[in-house]
């Protein structure tokens, strides 16, 4: 089966569980308490327009969320394409002992390939556990390799980043983001991948343009 049909049957069903998840968090939202919109109204914002913010707040979380598991997806499908013994692998912590087993989502041996849509997070403690995973990786024997996307637009996130990057490459993996990333994944599999959703995303959202 051709790769850009699988890539839409794939958007066809994350959209469609979106899209569902969505409908069914709207209707419980009818029934919330809405006691707080007081304290929007004391910030000058309408309980109608309270009501919108609150609605995309909801929209928003899910929308990122299927957002980053559909790339991761549709990433993973290039490279099973490519590489049919490809897939996602779980190893056993051997530094720690939480957590048990770490998951590669792409091994592609030696290369065990992270691959995030984008990586927002200003948490410290996510550069410690970084860190121990990718050493369990070099560990087995694998090439720890990131493949983000997208990069964050804050400042104290992309610091984060920075020093992923040097935890990545000091330990002789590899890190690849932004136009990169794409070019990254092109190179290994073939596929144009950011072209192909490119397509994709002018046949979902021409109609409301």
């Amino acid at each position: 089966m051709p790769i850009e049909h699988e890539l839409r049957v794939l958007a066809k069903t994350y959209a469609e569980k979106l899209s569902g998840q969505i409908d069914v968090r709207v209707a419980e939202m009818e029934e919330d308490d809405q006691s707080h919109f007081l304290i929007y109204r004391v910030l000058g914002v309408t309980t109608k327009e309270g009501k919108m913010i609150d609605i995309y707040q909801n929209k928003g979380r899910f929308l990122y969320k299927y957002a980053g598991s559909f790339l991761e997806e549709a990433t993973k499908l290039c490279f099973k394409h490519k590489f049919p013994d490809s897939g996602t692998v779980k190893i056993p912590n051997t530094i720690g002992q939480r957590p048990k087993t770490f998951e590669i989502d792409c091994l592609v041996a030696p290369d065990a390939i992270e691959i995030k849509w984008r990586d927002a997070t200003t948490d410290g403690d996510h550069i410690n556990k970084e860190h121990t995973k990718i050493k369990v990786i070099s560990a087995a024997g694998f090439t720890p390799i990131r493949v983000m996307f997208y990069y964050p637009n804050r400042t104290q996130a992309q610091r984060i980043q920075e020093t992923l990057e040097t935890l990545y490459r000091g330990i002789g993996g590899e890190y690849h983001w932004g136009d990169n990333a794409w070019e990254y994944v092109r190179e290994k599999t073939g596929f144009n991948l950011k072209s192909l959703l490119e397509t994709i995303a002018e046949e979902n959202t021409h109609e409301d343009e």
